[in-house]
């Protein structure tokens, strides 16, 4: 499954790219939500699951079963004392420098590749911060999703200066790049060329031929993933992430740990919630996942999240008078009918792009553009002028500009890490959705019933981590976090990659948790316009006062 991440930019988000919409609705929104992506989606990804649920293994077919039929354990809180091994990464002091961007320090911070092992070596952290203007607070730590977002991006490109300035006033803006996400030892796997093939391949294959195609395309970029980090890749975990946030909390100086997570950054919150619910402190959850969930139900639901954002879409596409899948009153169940059709098109003729590199729009591209355009309401209109002029006009640039913000691809044809960081994460985290082609097929029916438009390509994409070169290290697991401050989980109704119910399961489960729920469109809550949401999470930052369990904003 495909959580999403940053903006493609510094940071990078679902949109990143410049020419993705502004604002959906004005004010810092636009750029919030283009600097943040969240869960990425399983198919956007090709092979990274984006969704956050597939694993790595190459394990027995019914390893996947197995974990689906477990009831989920509960996340077991660490020891509150320090282990002696682990003394000298804590009383680390951070050498602070120029970043190049004005307003902002970095340094890098240590942390051991293995905790287990904390002698095996040690893993570089690079950290970010931009100090608070007023009466200090304390630090405040950003997370955009992914995973594999950029936090130093998201937050030089965004939070570090569009978070609300009540709140910069208080806080150290504080962003630690995860371990082997951007500046922090990056994952890589394929270069530009290979990264492009690699996007086109064909996500819903025909025949035996077109699948044998997908599996060899998911094993190259595996073996990509391997041959580069073949130790680090072991040691890429969300539970690893969440460890090494707490050294950090303790280089900075702080008691307890403030926090601002999107998307993916509230599974990492929650675990750290859950390893050290004693040095919790204001933990904002926004678009939240549930914990306990396994790679193939996370990927059918966030498959059903898309339908329900998609199915919004369609409703207002069709008031538009430049809607190409459909005139006013055309049902959202003939408009997806519409899009799949042109998919289908695609899939026996891409169209022309103009792209320097010779790369046509095909279907893997236009449903990567297509699922890009879900992540925020504000890129609705980008999206009916790219659909247009590849139905209509026989021109495909539109769409691949929004497929090559999703992944986060520069006009020069570099990619970032962020899709590789983001399989090395979810492929670590959980074991596959599905060990083998036969499984996705058997599951095609559910996914299809979950979104006629995305199902087929999504549950495909499920496969990849089938072919990861280690195995799952982690498994579903419950979070409660008992004895930690309360916790804010924000949840969006119409939440295209974490589903409204994540928030509420997630909520239910942690023991101190008090839920928000948005009343709208797109991935996130946060700074995308509505006063409400904003007012209400500003107050708990600001003066630790959470709303009442249940509040609801539109």
């Amino acid at each position: 499954m495909h959580t999403r991440r940053t903006p493609r930019t510094a940071s990078r988000s679902v949109f990143r790219s410049a020419s993705t919409p502004a604002s959906r609705r004005g004010g810092s929104g636009g750029a919030h939500r283009r600097a943040r992506g969240g869960v990425r989606t399983a198919i956007g990804l090709l092979a990274t699951a984006a969704l956050l649920v597939s694993a790595c293994s190459s394990g027995s077919p019914t390893t996947s079963a197995a974990s689906a039929a477990a009831e989920p354990a509960t996340l077991a809180a660490l020891p509150k004392s320090v282990p002696a091994a682990l003394t000298s990464y804590y009383a680390q002091k951070p050498a602070w420098r120029g970043c190049g961007v004005p307003g902002f320090e970095c340094a890098t911070i240590k942390a051991p590749l293995d905790y287990a092992r904390p002698s095996a070596g040690d893993v570089r952290l690079a950290v970010a911060r931009k100090k608070a203007t007023g009466d200090r607070l304390g630090s405040l730590l950003v997370n955009p999703g992914g995973p594999g977002g950029s936090a130093i991006g998201y937050m030089e490109s965004y939070a570090g200066i569009g978070y609300p300035a009540e709140v910069r006033a208080r806080y150290d803006m504080v962003a630690v790049d995860p371990r082997g996400v951007a500046r922090s030892e990056p994952v890589e796997c394929l270069d530009g060329p290979d990264m492009d093939r690699y996007t086109q391949t064909d996500i819903t294959p025909d025949d035996a031929k077109e699948g044998d195609g997908l599996v060899a395309a998911y094993r190259t970029f595996a073996e990509g993933c391997g041959a580069d980090a073949p130790r680090l890749l072991r040691h890429v975990s969300t539970v690893e992430a969440a460890r090494d946030m707490d050294i950090v909390r303790a280089a900075l100086g702080d008691k307890k740990l403030n926090y601002v997570g999107a998307s993916y950054g509230t599974f990492l919150g929650a675990t750290y919630a859950g390893l050290f619910p004693d040095r919790a402190g204001r933990l904002v959850l926004d678009g939240a996942m549930d914990p306990s969930l396994p790679a193939r139900r996370l990927n059918l639901e966030q498959t059903a999240g898309f339908d329900t954002a998609f199915r919004s879409f369609a409703r207002d596409c069709v008031r538009q008078t430049d809607c190409p899948l459909g005139g006013a009153g055309t049902s959202p169940e003939q408009v997806g009918k519409n899009l799949k059709a042109f998919f289908d098109e695609l899939d026996d003729q891409p169209v022309p792009t103009g792209d320097p590199d010779g790369r046509r729009l095909t279907e893997s591209l236009a449903t990567t553009g297509v699922i890009a355009a879900m992540y925020d309401e504000g890129a609705w209109p980008q999206l009916r002028e790219a659909l247009t002029s590849a139905m209509k006009e026989d021109d495909g640039a539109g769409l691949l500009v929004l497929s090559d913000g999703y992944y986060e691809r520069d006009a020069d044809g570099a990619y970032s890490n962020l899709m590789f960081a983001n399989a090395a994460v979810n492929c670590l985290d959980l074991p596959p959705a599905f060990d083998t082609p036969d499984q996705v097929r058997s599951a095609l029916p559910d996914f299809e019933k979950a979104s006629p438009v995305f199902g087929e390509g999504l549950a495909w994409a499920s496969l990849n981590c089938a072919y990861w070169p280690v195995h799952a290290a982690g498994e579903p697991r419950r979070i409660e976090a008992k004895g930690a401050a309360p916790i804010l989980v924000v949840g969006t109704t119409r939440d295209p990659a974490t589903p409204y119910r994540w928030a509420q399961a997630l909520a239910g489960q942690l023991s101190s948790a008090r839920l928000l729920t948005y009343e709208g469109d797109g991935h996130t809550a946060y700074g995308r316009g509505s006063a409400c949401i904003d007012r209400t999470i500003n107050a708990y930052l600001l003066r630790g006062t959470p709303p009442e369990d249940g509040k609801r904003c539109s």
